[in-house]
């Protein structure tokens, strides 16, 4: 079951290329992304302090994190991700098409 709310986030794209796709992602307290699955692993970057709620379709997690906090996950986990804050957030998501192309020192 998703969330139940009606406001959705809004996702700017910045970049979409063949090796990545960087979106911003701006919520009014209590909304969401809706349901959706990244078909690549994805880095999140939070613009802005908060709280975020993701609904994994069985259980709801809730974790605060701070502006310039990051977090990477991999691709095909089905999910919503709602505001949990009182406030509006942001965060940009960098997703990864071609792993292998990023060098590592």
């Amino acid at each position: 079951m998703a969330f139940a709310c009606t406001i959705p986030a809004i996702p700017t794209v910045q970049q979409d290329d063949a090796t990545l796709r960087i979106t911003r992602w701006d919520f009014a307290p209590g909304a969401v992304t809706g349901w959706h699955e990244h078909g690549w692993p994805y880095f999140v970057v939070m613009l802005v302090a908060g709280t975020l709620r993701v609904h994994d379709g069985e259980q709801v997690g809730e974790t605060a994190l701070a502006a310039g906090q990051a977090y990477s996950r991999p691709a095909g986990i089905r999910h919503d991700v709602m505001n949990g804050s009182d406030h509006p957030i942001a965060f940009v998501e960098i997703e990864v098409k071609q792993p292998s192309a990023l060098v590592t020192l």
